[in-house]
């Protein structure tokens, strides 16, 4: 598959949207390119993707796509208030584009080369997607062949589609094989989001595993979730 290689320059970085991220990616990451976010159940991940995506409609006035196969929108809406992210609003102003798909349907729109969702993008001009989780899809396929060549489909699409995009997986243990080779060879980076206990007592982490083309740091640091969404601790280590 021929991958996109954004050019080096200030102007194809993407900010996050993350305070303290840039303590463990200093150069930031690349305009366009696809970033797996894989941690367990409650560590944090949904919270993490639609700030990336508020932070894109806020600050840069872009549009954002969300694309799930879990979260009940009216659930979901009501969940990001506390964060003070009225994706309503977004969603009225034409900002937040909000869409919900069976596992298979999507199986469907990959097969058909993007149909309804790629349109979507182009007409609305989405510069950020993520699709939460990519797990529900992977399940469908039990052949690791399979698997590998659906995973080589969709970020073909991805690809095409010109977007910074995130994906989120979720993983009992980053280390336990569920994220599969295909999904590690293809994403540009790899961010690990940890909720787990150390010494008796949980905590929050996170790491950055790999991000093509950039410095990376190689600690594990502590985040919390505030009023205000996600905030990375940099200095503050931690052993998993």
């Amino acid at each position: 598959m021929k991958k996109h290689h954004p050019n080096n320059n200030g102007n194809n970085k993407v900010e996050l949207g993350i305070p303290g991220f840039n303590g463990l990616v200093p150069a930031g990451i690349d305009k366009n390119s696809v970033v797996l976010a894989a941690g367990t159940a409650g560590s944090g991940k949904t919270i993490f993707a639609l700030q990336f995506l508020v932070y894109g409609i806020e600050h840069n006035n872009e549009t954002a796509m969300y694309i799930t196969f879990e979260e009940q929108k009216q659930k979901l809406y009501k969940d990001m208030m506390r964060f003070g992210w009225d994706l309503a609003k977004y969603e009225k102003a034409g900002k937040f584009i909000y869409l919900q798909y069976t596992p298979e349907q999507v199986k469907r729109l990959i097969v058909q080369g993007g149909g309804i969702i790629e349109t979507i993008i182009a007409d609305s001009k989405v510069k950020r997607l993520v699709i939460d989780s990519i797990t529900s899809f992977a399940l469908l396929y039990h052949d690791e062949l399979e698997k590998k060549e659906a995973a080589l489909k969709l970020f073909e699409l991805l690809n095409k589609w010109g977007c910074t995009s995130l994906l989120t997986s979720q993983d009992e243990s980053p280390y336990n094989g569920t994220i599969s080779a295909a999904l590690e060879f293809e994403v540009d980076g790899i961010i690990l989001i940890y909720h787990t206990k150390v010494k008796g007592k949980r905590i929050r982490a996170i790491e950055v595993l790999k991000m093509r083309g950039t410095r990376i740091s190689e600690k594990t640091v502590c985040f919390e979730i505030t009023n205000n969404g996600l905030v990375i601790r940099p200095n503050k280590c931690v052993n998993i």
